[in-house]
């Protein structure tokens, strides 16, 4: 006995769809660690630059306080106060009076008072992002404080990188989660696509056997006297001819339909011939229109199972008992409108907007897709337009189709 061989199937994605979650999950481990380790080096670097700044303070405040010059000293001094290359830093007295300032970035057009009102609203930024540090000007002699100076700074330009790059590394990786996501359910689509064009195919290919035998009977019968004159061998040859159609559509499925200058009048008469003895005799169809002659390019088969699935939708919601009524008229624009109305239960406001999506039905048994790929065929391949004109519960539905005027 032979073993089983597992075929691939889109059940790979639907069986790993926790993929998604784990791509999540190490995403969110991923932010979350680098933020963290972000967070700790600028706090590190905070404190770094406060000291560096402190100590810049007491560079400022021993070379202010002593009472004789000291070379040694005063080399010391100035070599802290120029190490710093970075940190912006304003200094002021009690009252906000700029004495000096580094690490500022001043164009040279400004006059002083431009200057003096941009160094002002830096200091205001600078108190407001940390507190001041203090220089206390003391009297060599006695020792007593007879002044206050002020330290003001912010973070420097690397440390100011520092605290956004979590936020650009989180929008890095949201970017790229997304991408990611789009390229699964891509993939995911594409292939799902693959399986159902396969299996179309494939139909279309199985049907072919049965409709050539089907034919040569139809012609055996025909040959029959005891058959001559029967009206069910017409209606055999119309079923044949319609599985012919469907076969034809199958194998349509997967590549672009060729559209064609078809007389769309003609076009829907031919599936209201078709489907008046298909379905109750309690439901009327009667197609209007103005002119015999409406021509649009259109592929003729799929055209055609869109009126007739339309059609059939109706007769479903009138429950067997109605009236159908297509009208098609030339617009403006160069514009066909084709309007599909019935006399049936009509469609809710709160669903108006979800009959077009897949799997959308009221029917015990419906798979919902009627509607999903008539507007797939009209407006993909069509380039036109399929949407519901008008629906009142209880009085009907009307559908309207837009097609180009050939």
């Amino acid at each position: 006995m032979s073993k089983k061989v597992a075929v691939p199937t889109t059940s790979f994605y639907q069986n790993n769809t926790h993929l998604k979650w784990v791509v999540l999950v190490v995403s969110v481990l991923i932010s979350v660690g680098s933020i963290y380790y972000t967070n700790e080096l600028v706090d590190q670097l905070k404190i770094r630059e406060r000291q560096q700044v402190q100590l810049y303070a007491k560079a400022i405040e021993y070379t202010a306080n002593e009472e004789e010059t000291n070379t040694n000293v005063n080399f010391i001094a100035q070599e802290i106060l120029f190490q710093n290359n970075s940190i912006p830093i304003i200094q002021a007295d009690a009252n906000r009076n700029v004495l000096a300032h580094r690490n500022i970035d001043l164009p040279k057009s400004l006059n002083e008072s431009e200057r003096r009102e941009r160094l002002a609203r830096e200091i205001e930024t600078m108190s407001k992002t940390y507190e001041p540090i203090e220089v206390m000007l003391r009297d060599p002699a006695t020792n007593e404080v007879f002044g206050k100076q002020y330290i003001y700074y912010r973070n420097s330009f690397l440390l100011t990188q520092l605290i956004a790059y979590p936020y650009i590394q989180l929008s890095v990786i949201a970017i790229f989660g997304f991408i990611s996501y789009l390229a699964f359910n891509y993939s995911k689509a594409a292939e799902q696509n693959r399986v159902w064009v396969g299996l179309a195919k494939e139909t279309a290919h199985q049907l072919g056997t049965p409709l050539s035998s089907l034919m040569a009977w139809i012609e055996f019968m025909r040959e029959d006297p005891e058959m001559k004159g029967k009206r069910f061998i017409e209606e055999l040859e119309k079923d044949i001819q319609k599985l012919r159609v469907v076969t034809e559509r199958f194998s349509s499925i997967g590549s672009v339909p060729v559209l064609r200058r078809e007389n769309v009048v003609t076009l829907v008469q031919n599936v209201v011939h078709y489907l008046r003895p298909r379905v109750s005799a309690k439901v009327r169809i009667e197609v209007f229109s103005l002119s015999d002659n409406i021509f649009s390019n259109v592929h003729a088969p799929l055209f055609e199972w869109v009126i007739e699935n339309l059609c059939k939708n109706a007769v479903d919601a009138m429950g067997n008992t109605g009236a159908i009524a297509i009208k098609i008229l030339r617009g403006n624009e160069g514009k066909v409108f084709i309007d599909v109305s019935d006399t049936g239960k009509g469609i809710p406001r709160s669903k108006v907007k979800l009959v077009f999506r897949p799997g959308f039905t009221t029917k015990m048994r419906g798979w919902g897709l009627g509607l999903t790929l008539a507007k797939r065929i009209i407006e993909t391949y069509h380039d036109g337009k399929i949407y519901i004109k008008s629906s009142e519960e209880n009085e009907g539905t009307t559908f309207r189709i837009v097609l180009n005027v050939a």
